[in-house]
């Protein structure tokens, strides 16, 4: 959840609130969501709930992705949630997930490229979405307000939870599973028309990849060795290719001990931060790219901007003496 208070064209942050609670948890199997699954994360959202509450809000939008897409009762977890904690959420598809993720992370594109590639890595799919930077450069960028145009995007339906539990994490050959896990992601990844063009793009150094989920920010603070997660030196990070892949590399090394000792990652996700580097790995093979941008943001902040935007065209169309209310927003996703 993220809540915040109109600030010029941007906002300021009021409140924020995340737990993991693996919704998609046992659903590759099953098909459907798990009760200790739905009662984790209607805990968390009960806690959201309560924070809305006891702010100003004025405005919000919950969304629901890939885990209660796929899942056959997704729909009753939903009326679950509105019953229980008084959130009603939009069950959102893909390519929404997709264009909302690109437009959290505008500041991060570098205009001065030709092509990016935003990678959002979630619980159960993974969105890659191919942005043309040089055709935004030519309408004004980042001065004209615009939106950056997606000229290609796609859903592969593999994340952190789905793919770590299709390879659960074995002693022995720890290369092997890895490898495993990372060639299945990359079998799974498909790459639409619109996006093939770009890939000269790519081989001759004028794109860009930008990491919007946990799994890069995570590589972020192992790369950093920070003694603690920081978002102001882990937001915006530019990072080499190599360095992103080193620092696949040292959390490879650990055991899931190991890695719940990193001050980045903790016990919550040492479980499932390999299958998401297995699952960058897999893009960045297809798509090689000489820096790698690290954002702490995505669909939240893609929410809020949007609705900034629909906030501000209703202001223009009352424009004759009707006064408006300071917008406080809040956004959520079940993920």
């Amino acid at each position: 959840m993220l809540l915040a208070q109109r600030s010029g064209s941007s906002f300021h942050v009021v409140d924020a609130f995340s737990r993991v609670v693996r919704l998609g948890e046992g659903i590759t199997g099953s098909g459907a969501l798990s009760e200790g699954a739905m009662d984790r994360a209607v805990e968390a959202l009960k806690v959201c709930a309560d924070k809305i509450r006891r702010q100003n809000v004025v405005k919000h939008r919950s969304i629901a992705t890939q885990a209660c897409r796929m899942a056959v009762n997704g729909q009753d977890f939903l009326d679950r949630v509105e019953r229980e904690t008084g959130l009603t959420f939009d069950l959102i598809s893909a390519e929404e997930e997709a264009r909302l993720a690109v437009h959290g992370c505008v500041d991060l594109l570098d205009e001065d490229k030709e092509a990016a590639l935003v990678i959002d890595i979630g619980g159960g799919s993974t969105e890659l979405s191919w942005v043309d930077l040089a055709e935004w450069r030519r309408r004004g960028g980042r001065e004209s307000g615009g939106r950056p145009p997606m000229k290609s995007w796609t859903s592969t339906p593999v994340g952190v939870v789905t793919l770590s539990e299709r390879f659960p994490e074995r002693e022995g050959d720890r290369a092997e599973w890895y490898a495993e896990m990372k060639a299945y992601a990359r079998d799974l990844m498909k790459t639409p028309r619109g996006a093939k063009a770009m890939r000269p793009l790519f081989r001759e150094g004028r794109a860009h990849l930008v990491g919007t989920s946990g799994t890069v920010t995570s590589m972020a603070g192992v790369h950093l060795r920070l003694p603690r997660y920081d978002r102001s030196k882990v937001d915006g990070l530019w990072m080499t290719g190599e360095e992103a892949l080193d620092a696949c590399k040292r959390l490879r090394e650990l055991d899931i001990h190991g890695r719940a000792q990193e001050p980045t990652i903790g016990t919550d996700r040492a479980e499932l931060v390999l299958a998401g580097c297995a699952i960058y790995e897999a893009v960045a093979e297809l798509w090689p790219a000489e820096r790698l941008r690290v954002g702490d943001r995505g669909l939240r902040e893609g929410m809020l901007l949007n609705l900034m935007r629909k906030s501000k065209k209703r202001r223009r169309r009352r424009r004759k003496g009707e006064s408006t209310t300071p917008a406080t927003q809040t956004t959520g996703s079940d993920e």
